[in-house]
């Protein structure tokens, strides 16, 4: 495992955890959400990640507003086109 080092300023710090492992925590929650929101990771992926089941991973991204099913309206509509056909 790799180890990064991030310089904050302490009332950074006490945003993030009262604890150096809140701290960690909290930082590894934000980057693999940001991954996850720019689909460079999978919903599965990022659970590991995280240690989380799948689902309980996406609950918790759709909590902090990066939701599962992520479409334009053209991809709605195409999909109910499809939907109807069936």
């Amino acid at each position: 495992m790799g180890v990064i080092h991030l310089d904050v300023t302490e009332d950074f710090e006490e945003l993030l955890g009262d604890s150096p492992k809140q701290v960690e925590r909290r930082a590894l929650e934000s980057i693999v959400l940001d991954l996850y929101r720019r689909r460079e990771l999978s919903a599965g992926r990022a659970a590991e990640f995280l240690d989380l089941e799948k689902f309980a991973f996406i609950r918790w991204a759709g909590e902090h507003g990066v939701p599962y099913f992520d479409m334009t309206r053209e991809e709605w509509q195409e999909e109910l086109r499809a939907i109807e056909k069936a």
